[in-house]
């Protein structure tokens, strides 16, 4: 029997179709796309990005004890990173701004009206992270090194940006496979900072207040205290984060990764934990694949604005949205999505991987 599910934070409301993926499909699925002959992203070809904005090598990581500039590398500023020079030879990931933004660095937000509608410059930044020199597709395939100095660039580019008083918010997110609207192979992540807390973030903080002042404590420890309890849509768990499908489940496979203990900004992570981080999102981005061969998907990282202290009702998080299924009328025209692979069935198969 399907059920319809809400989420409690956005009162988004999901069709969970038990047996509907077993409808007829005559489409086939986006081949994978064909290795460029010149990959822009990969080592030796730096020239073909623009200037890095920042750069890592193994020498960045905290075991290392000190990194390139002598310093301590324990929680160190972001501004650390940030370089003006081209990167070394034996960089492992690289940040440089896209090369086709979809924000501009310089403009105002002052609105003008055209009608009844308004409109401003698009004001922001937009960033690519390069996750290897090597031409790889996936996460899963980094080595723990460089899965390690991804996380840890997600942070130090956060903080570098939240030090802009211009921005208030910085998503960061990865598509992957064309499904998942990669435009190129070789496997990144973006960043965007908008001067303004994005629609989806704003949904999220009220209803987290409101469901904070009804059940002290935040939403999201009382599902983690829950769920844990429950045991059907817990994947995983490591000593300081774990892995959930959702009760309401947008996507088949749909999953979520939350720090065991409350924290509601991203950038305030240490790097003991970012490493653990890194480790526990391979793992399971590991299973997802071995789930579901050759998957697109697309994660992001959903954090606390710039401009907020420490929040007792939000809890960041990372959701991972598989791309097994097409968004078509009835979700465009009713804002509901049916998910065919109920969230405790997802989870069975992801435990078995």
């Amino acid at each position: 029997m399907s059920e319809i599910r809400k989420d409690p934070l956005s009162d988004r409301r999901v069709i969970i179709a038990r047996g509907r993926d077993d409808r007829p499909d005559e489409f086939d699925h986006v081949p994978p796309r064909r290795i460029a002959t010149r990959c822009p992203f990969c080592g030796g070809n730096e020239q073909d990005t623009p200037q890095a904005i920042a750069c890592y090598g193994a020498a960045d990581l905290p075991n290392h004890g000190v990194g390139r500039a002598g310093q301590s590398t324990e929680d160190r500023p972001a501004a650390r990173v940030h370089r003006a020079e081209p990167c070394p030879p034996d960089w492992l990931v690289r940040v440089v701004p896209n090369k086709y933004p979809a924000l501009q660095p310089t403009g105002t937000t002052d609105a003008r009206h055209v009608g009844p509608f308004e409109v401003c410059a698009a004001l922001g930044q937009h960033e690519v992270i390069i996750e290897s020199p090597r031409h790889v597709s996936s996460y899963s395939q980094l080595t723990d090194t460089e899965s390690r100095l991804l996380v840890l660039a997600y942070r130090d580019r956060m903080r570098h940006l939240r030090a802009n008083p211009a921005l208030k918010y910085a998503l960061i997110f990865k598509n992957v496979g064309p499904e998942g609207g990669a435009s190129l192979e070789h496997s990144h992540s973006q960043i965007v900072a908008t001067p303004t807390v994005l629609v989806e973030i704003r949904r999220e903080l009220s209803g987290s207040q409101r469901q904070f002042r009804a059940h002290d404590p935040c939403f999201f420890c009382r599902m983690l205290e829950f769920e844990h309890a429950q045991t059907v849509r817990w994947i995983e768990q490591s000593p300081r984060f774990a892995a959930v499908c959702p009760f309401a489940s947008r996507m088949p496979f749909e999953l979520w990764i939350l720090p065991r203990e409350h924290a509601s900004h991203f950038d305030d992570q240490a790097e003991t934990d970012l490493a653990e981080l890194a480790q526990f999102m391979r793992k399971l981005l590991r299973k997802l694949e071995a789930a579901c061969p050759h998957v697109a998907y697309n994660y992001f990282i959903h954090t606390a604005p710039f401009d907020t202290n420490a929040l007792r009702h939000y809890h960041w998080h990372i959701e991972v949205l598989p791309r097994l299924t097409t968004t078509a009328g009835f979700e465009w025209g009713a804002g509901y999505f049916i998910n065919p692979v109920p969230p405790e069935e997802a989870t069975r198969i992801l435990r078995l991987q």
